[in-house]
């Protein structure tokens, strides 16, 4: 199992607008081989921003890889740019590999 998580630092105020962006977009995750779940993490709130995740599980690193570099990673991300203005700076991108 692998695990990629992005952390997002979304301004505050600006949370329900972000939340609205992930629950309305279409991801095609479904089409890709070896992806298995998908979950939005709300997490800590502090003056200036709420911290946010999302977390892909896949059945590899393979299969993460090549989702990156597929059609539907390129369909998913195509209004991406769209709202640069709630994030305070970009995600950072954790992967990590299953041990346990």
């Amino acid at each position: 199992m692998f695990i990629a998580m992005n952390r997002f630092k979304i301004k505050k105020g600006s949370q329900q607008e972000f939340e609205q962006i992930w629950k309305n977009r279409q991801t095609f995750l479904e089409e890709v081989p070896g992806f298995k779940q998908f979950h939005l993490l709300k997490g800590p709130e502090t003056e200036e921003y709420c911290l946010y995740a999302s977390h892909s599980v896949w059945e590899s690193r393979q299969s993460f890889e090549d989702w990156t570099t597929s059609e539907a990673f390129k369909k998913a991300h195509r209004q991406a740019g769209g709202t640069k203005d709630i994030y305070l700076g970009p995600p950072q991108l954790e992967l990590f590999d299953s041990i346990l």
